[in-house]
């Protein structure tokens, strides 16, 4: 769903970018509460899986492919306002090294991909856990459905936006229906890929997982005939050592997704590029800025071999991603830390 340049035009790009622009200023602040000694690695690691599986284009209808989007995912594993920071890094690097979606239209993916799948899936998942059972699988089935509904949201809003500032002269309601269309289907994906993402780290660090955190059952006593919560138990910190083992298990995940698996990708353009084409869309696409990028369309220049050049840009990408994310998510950390610092903190408080 990487709105190229030319899709949107100038002045409703430029609004898309403010609002892109006031959210990550808000998610920058939000996510000082949310990042803690904990989630601050894990977090530029999401950034970086992220970025892995979106190489990884599924097919879901005759030539069409679909990838995930991942502000569902962002969300459950390290909170809303670092999930929009996160999805945003991704599409910040993929515009400037690969050239994929237009930086002129930054503002509009980031609005679309990273701010609107998060905010609805986070609220969808908030509202589920809620009503279902206070248990772990329901933070997978959670998961599921948030994702699920993440993706025909940004669908609508990018026909919304598509409405508002659109180039082409093409019936809303033919690109409406299109769009949601095929990604309802690529939801499925997405939903899947989330579920199976959350259901595996709830289960050997559900420490971990921002959506599950308040959700553990209390121990039960009898006393006098009556049910009462136990006391609280301190359970001893995870060990510095079983962080480090989930970060690097992480981040060899990642480096094997985008470096190898990626060669296996469905070729099929993806939801909006099918719709582009089938609806005469993108007949004013323009140039991308960085199409002379030695990384443009997820190859290395001059390298002849496919597999190998597309593996290579796979691994860059990966490693400029979690570069990237683990240095905004550090530097956010490092504030919320100077902002708590006894200094800080006013006498009397």
């Amino acid at each position: 769903m990487h709105v190229p340049d030319g899709f949107i035009n100038a002045p409703v790009s430029a609004a898309a970018g403010v609002v892109a622009a006031g959210a990550v200023a808000l998610s920058l602040r939000g996510a000082r509460r949310e990042l803690d000694e904990r989630t601050a690695p894990l977090a530029g690691l999401v950034a970086a899986f992220i970025f892995a599986v979106q190489m990884l284009n599924f097919p879901v209808a005759a030539g069409t492919s679909g990838h995930l989007l991942g502000g569902a995912l962002a969300a459950i594993l390290v909170g809303p306002f670092t999930g929009v920071l996160c999805v945003s890094v991704v599409l910040l690097m993929q515009g400037i090294l690969f050239a994929d979606g237009g930086l002129t239209a930054l503002g509009v993916n980031v609005t679309d991909m990273a701010i609107t799948t998060t905010v609805v899936a986070y609220a969808v998942f908030r509202v589920l856990v809620k009503v279902l059972p206070r248990k772990r699988r329901s933070v997978t089935v959670a998961s599921f459905v948030a994702a699920l509904l993440s993706v025909p949201a940004a669908a609508v809003v990018f026909t919304l936006v598509y409405a508002v500032g659109g180039t082409t002269d093409v019936a809303l309601s033919k690109v409406a229906t299109a769009m949601v269309g095929v990604h309802v289907l690529i939801g499925i994906g997405e939903a899947v890929i989330t579920a199976l993402t959350v259901g595996a780290v709830i289960a050997v660090r559900p420490d971990l997982v921002h959506g599950a955190r308040g959700l553990e059952q209390r121990l039960k006593l009898r006393v006098n005939g009556e049910l009462v919560d136990a006391p609280a138990a301190g359970a001893p910190a995870p060990a510095r050592s079983s962080h480090r083992k989930v970060w690097i298990t992480g981040l060899v995940t990642s480096l094997v997704l985008a470096g190898f698996v990626s060669f296996y990708a469905s070729a099929s353009p993806d939801g909006l590029e099918k719709v582009a084409k089938d609806k005469g869309i993108d007949t004013r696409t323009k140039a991308h800025a960085s199409e002379d990028s030695p990384l443009a369309g997820y190859g290395v220049k001059d390298v002849s071999d496919a597999r190998l050049s597309g593996g290579l840009a796979g691994v860059i990408g990966v490693g400029a991603t979690v570069a990237a994310g683990s240095g905004v998510f550090w530097a956010v950390r490092r504030r919320r830390t100077a902002d708590t610092s006894p200094a800080s903190v006013p006498d009397g408080v």
